[in-house]
């Protein structure tokens, strides 16, 4: 069963190929992980993943999602990941980190408080973007970066991937997904510059690249390398797979191991036909033309479903989401339905 044999990323080798993805919980403050975030993804390791990917973890204070999105940017930050780190690899699952920015959908309040943006005078700031274009009428207009500052976002990334790595993290994943800075500077929608960062596919690819070559500088092959995109804009003269697939084809001669496809976020209008696997042929056809190995995201719930994605060939990995946060033991629920026999932790083990 493929879904239960071992993968082998750079020098990492995941036990199964069941990913946890990552997930805001905005229940930090001032970028600092804590217990919640310890018990949630160490729960996820417990459970039997292979691999538990942090939340959307900012490079910088205004690279949040919101202000309670964890960070990496300083030095007790980090170490207050390496505690989280250490538990998950205690349960032999790998521990990856989705470093981030937020770009113009920065400054937003938590999901269950509705999640609007929340403007200056309540905790919010002014967002940066390629261009002067907001995410909607009520977000903010987001300051175009200058040439500081993309040499900032580039040296934040930077520095970032080496708080990570002496945090022990095992895997590195670049966000250029969701709408969030990397992913729209790649989308038409968001990307109007006349610079060498805007145009042609090659200078609104040009800001991601820089950032890989950062990353990889502090987090050198074999070191496991991912990038997170959206396959599709799913609008009309948006980002779409054509140009994703010769994105990949970049990517991997970049040094990147892995490319994690989900989809959409760009901009609020996007008619996205979500249902079960909807993202996985976008997973399918860059594994197959752009000749990488990639994991499959959105909508994943069975184990037969996760099983079969991995036997056709259409990815090396299956993420979950939601169904991750419905169970944090899908993999061992998923194990006993598919008949496969997976090592549980001690304290556990009387109850398989």
């Amino acid at each position: 069963m493929l879904l239960f044999e071992p993968l082998t990323i750079g020098d990492v080798t995941l036990r199964n190929r069941i990913a946890i993805s990552p997930m805001c919980e905005y229940s930090a403050t001032d970028g600092m992980p804590d217990d919640w975030h310890l018990v949630h993804l160490g729960s996820r390791a417990v459970g039997g993943a292979g691999l538990v990917f942090t939340e959307a973890t900012a490079v910088s204070p205004e690279g949040r999602i919101s202000p309670a999105d964890t960070g990496i940017w300083n030095d007790t930050q980090r170490d207050a990941w390496a505690r989280i780190v250490a538990f998950i690899g205690s349960q032999g699952a790998a521990a990856g980190i989705q470093l981030a920015h937020a770009g113009r959908k920065a400054g937003t309040d938590a999901p269950w408080r509705g999640g609007k943006p929340l403007g200056l005078a309540h905790g919010g700031w002014v967002p940066f973007a390629p261009s002067a274009l907001a995410f909607d009428d009520a977000h903010l207009v987001p300051q175009a970066l200058d040439a500081a500052g993309l040499a900032k976002v580039v040296a934040d990334f930077r520095a970032a991937t080496a708080r990570a790595r002496d945090a022990g993290f095992h895997v590195v994943e670049i966000h250029a997904a969701h709408g969030y800075l990397l992913h729209e500077f790649l989308s038409p929608l968001c990307n109007r510059r006349e610079d060498a960062y805007g145009g042609s596919l090659t200078n609104r690819a040009r800001l991601l690249r820089e950032v890989v070559a950062a990353v990889r500088a502090e987090w050198p092959a074999p070191r496991p390398l991912v990038v997170r995109v959206s396959a599709t804009d799913w609008a009309e003269g948006g980002w779409d797979i054509d140009e994703c697939v010769e994105l990949a084809r970049w990517l991997k001669r970049d040094g990147v191991d892995l490319i994690d496809c989900s989809s959409g976020g760009a901009v609020p209008h996007a008619k996205v036909p979500a249902a079960p696997g909807y993202q996985v042929p976008f997973a399918a056809r860059i594994r197959r033309e752009a000749g990488i190995a990639t994991g499959a995201v959105g909508l994943i719930t069975e184990p037969r479903q996760a099983a079969d994605i991995l036997a056709r060939g259409d990815a090396d990995l299956v993420l979950l989401a939601r169904e991750s946060l419905r169970d944090p033991y899908f993999p061992r629920r998923a194990a006993a339905e598919l008949g496969v026999a997976i090592e549980a932790p001690p304290q556990y083990r009387r109850a398989w």
